[in-house]
């Protein structure tokens, strides 16, 4: 609860900020007129009703976050903060002249960034449970274990599988996989699970970062076109930075010797999995070809490439002849039912309640104070720190909803910062979150937090790359 307490008061006080800048000297309408009423805006942020809406969305993050300790689904309290936070926006708007305007406009606009965001998430989500179905991710978990790997040299080839699958999958998915292997080899010395932990964790982050569809903040920022495709894998290097950093120095404190658990465990990937992993491929590229040559969102290529799975697993039926039942079962309908549901609703509800704060005014008034104030390169170092306390989904979404000018070195930077800065703290990314309850107590926020400092060299180090490399 000490954990809860101390989040809660860091992210309460954020928002408090939002408060007090609300009630400044400054009035709202001299940097955005009220009477635009081709903007999305509708600048009443003074109002008490508009200040309530902050507390909502204080109180349903504050859930979230608590989301480990109370055991409520992190999607349930954003659904509902997002629904009373749009009752009060319909509610503000009676005070704009052109308000019904501009609330349909903001409704229309949000959900639109939340469509395109959720068919993209569900096409890769279904191939993702397609590849555990035909358990590819389990036949490499086995692979790993028969190697008889040291514990040195285990920490080292988890780490960069992590960081080197995550581009492709998420890290999420990444970091249970390798988690999985470490749990299986070193069952027998909580110190190597825990150093282990944090590395698979930073690893996935740093891996994400340099590829749209590594994390969600790169996804939204190549959608809503700030960079191009290709363009994110000039973070490659600073990602890589990132991650060996902290890695060289964790490495010190692990041993060279062998665990004693071994395993003769053989799994076999099922008929056409390494197809599902080529149609994935084939997918990515389409999602590309899209975006890139015929200038379409990137979800219309995704979702023509969810075709490609349901014609192959049709194939898949119509061709296993005598084959096992288990073989010849891949119904695309049940991966479906089987995405992460929770996941794909907290989206709406995050989106939701940002974009309900956004059309009241607030983050035009804290992009006018962070970024004007502090200029973009400050702004977007401190936007990675605050996605180790608060999710970096929310807080993307709000800089991406502000949409500061920025040129593309530094929408780049905030990609980077918002995708590594998880990394700071274990309750800052998925993977974190995830690992802590897939551990048994052997990796722990304490346990991470005393490698923090090893996290900021590198997250440090990788901002400097970045001005070296791509500046």
């Amino acid at each position: 609860m000490k954990l809860f307490s101390s989040v809660f008061l860091a992210f309460t006080s954020l928002c408090l900020s939002a408060f007090a800048i609300a009630s400044t000297s400054c009035p709202y309408e001299e940097t955005y007129p009220k009477d635009d009423s081709h903007g999305l805006i509708l600048g009443l942020t003074d109002y008490p009703l508009a200040i309530a809406t902050l507390v909502v969305f204080v109180i349903a993050y504050a859930l979230v976050i608590a989301e480990e300790f109370i055991n409520l689904r992190k999607s349930k309290p954003v659904l509902a903060g997002a629904g009373i936070i749009w009752i009060m926006v319909a509610i503000l708007s009676k005070q704009h002249e052109h308000g019904a305007e501009i609330l349909e406009r903001a409704v229309h606009h949000n959900l639109t960034e939340y469509g395109a965001l959720f068919l993209f998430l569900l096409t890769a989500m279904v191939y993702i449970n397609a590849m555990q179905e035909r358990q590819i991710f389990e036949a490499l978990r086995a692979w790993l274990v028969r190697k008889g790997f040291s514990y040195h040299q285990l920490f080292w080839v988890t780490g960069f599988l992590a960081f080197f699958i995550s581009p492709i999958a998420d890290n999420l998915t990444t970091a249970l996989l390798m988690g999985a292997v470490v749990m299986a080899v070193g069952c027998d010395s909580p110190k190597f699970i825990a150093l282990s932990f944090v590395n698979i964790v930073v690893a996935a982050n740093a891996g994400g970062a340099f590829s749209p569809f590594g994390d969600i903040t790169t996804l939204m920022v190549w959608q809503v076109g700030k960079v191009d495709f290709f363009t994110f894998f000039h973070l490659f290097f600073p990602s890589l930075i990132n991650y060996l950093i902290p890695a060289f120095i964790m490495s010190l404190c692990v041993s060279n010797e062998k665990p004693v658990f071994a395993s003769d465990e053989v799994i076999r990937i099922k008929r056409g999995g390494i197809r599902v992993c080529l149609l994935f491929i084939c997918t990515i590229a389409t999602a590309v070809s899209f975006e890139r040559f015929l200038h379409l969102p990137p979800f219309l290529g995704m979702m023509t490439g969810l075709s490609y799975l349901f014609f192959f697993s049709y194939f898949i039926k119509k061709t296993s002849g005598t084959l096992n039942a288990e073989d010849i079962e891949l119904n695309i309908f049940d991966r479906v039912a089987k995405a992460e549901w929770d996941t794909l609703l907290f989206f709406y509800g995050v989106i939701f309640c940002v974009g309900g704060l956004g059309t009241i005014g607030y983050l035009s008034i804290t992009s006018s104070v962070i970024y004007d104030g502090l200029g973009a390169t400050y702004a977007n170092i401190i936007v990675g720190v605050l996605s180790a306390i608060v999710d970096n989904i929310p807080v993307m979404f709000a800089v991406l909803t502000m949409d500061p000018e920025m040129d593309t070195w530094q929408w780049l930077l905030v990609t980077l910062t918002a995708g590594v800065g998880g990394s700071l703290l274990s309750v800052g990314s998925a993977a974190g979150v995830a690992l802590m309850g897939q551990s048994r107590n052997m990796y722990t926020f304490f346990s991470h937090l005393r490698w923090t400092w090893a996290i900021a060299l590198g997250y440090a180090a990788s901002i400097y790359a970045h001005y070296l490399i791509n500046g």
